[in-house]
C-alpha cells in the first residue's frame, strides 16, 4: 500500500516580500484516490493567512491536487494542495507510532502524531488533541 504526502504550498508575506512556503501536513496510506479525497477535504476548509480581507475565493481541481486562489483588496494569493507519493524519508520512524482511519484510508500527521479519529459532521474532533496530555502546564 502506498504512502501519500499531502503538501500545501502557500503564499506568505505581501508586496515585494511575498514568497511561497511548502509543508507536508499529513500522510495517507492507501490509494491515490483516497489521498485526493482527504486533500480535497482539507482544501475546502483551509483558511489562508493572506489576504486579510478576502474579496473572492476560488478552488480549482488540478491533476495532482487543488489550487485555491483568493483575491484580496490589492493582490491575489495562491495556495496549492498537492498529493505526492512518498518514496523516501530520511527521518521516518521504523513503525508508525499512531495512525487513524480516514474515510477509505489511514491519515497520520508528520512526525508520527496522528489526527483524532472521531469527528463531528463539520470535521472538528470530538476529543481535543491536548486533552489528557501530561506535558502541558
Amino acid at each position: 500500500m502506498a504512502t501519500w504526502g499531502l503538501v500545501i504550498e502557500t503564499t506568505m508575506g505581501a508586496g515585494e516580500r511575498k514568497h511561497t512556503e511548502a509543508n507536508v501536513v499529513a500522510y495517507v496510506r492507501g490509494t491515490r484516490a483516497q489521498a485526493l479525497a482527504e486533500l480535497e477535504r482539507r482544501a475546502r476548509s483551509y483558511s489562508p493567512e493572506h489576504p486579510r480581507s478576502p474579496r473572492r475565493r476560488r478552488l480549482l481541481r488540478a491533476s495532482d491536487g487543488f489550487l485555491l486562489v483568493v483575491d484580496g483588496v490589492w493582490q491575489s494569493f495562491v495556495t496549492r494542495f498537492t498529493v505526492a507519493e512518498l518514496l523516501e524519508d530520511s527521518d521516518a520512524p521504523a513503525v508508525p507510532e499512531q495512525s487513524v482511519e480516514a474515510p477509505g484510508g489511514t491519515v497520520a500527521a508528520p512526525g508520527g502524531q496522528a489526527e483524532e479519529t472521531e469527528r463531528y459532521a463539520d470535521g472538528v474532533p470530538v476529543r481535543p488533541a491536548w486533552l489528557g496530555r501530561d506535558d502541558l502546564p
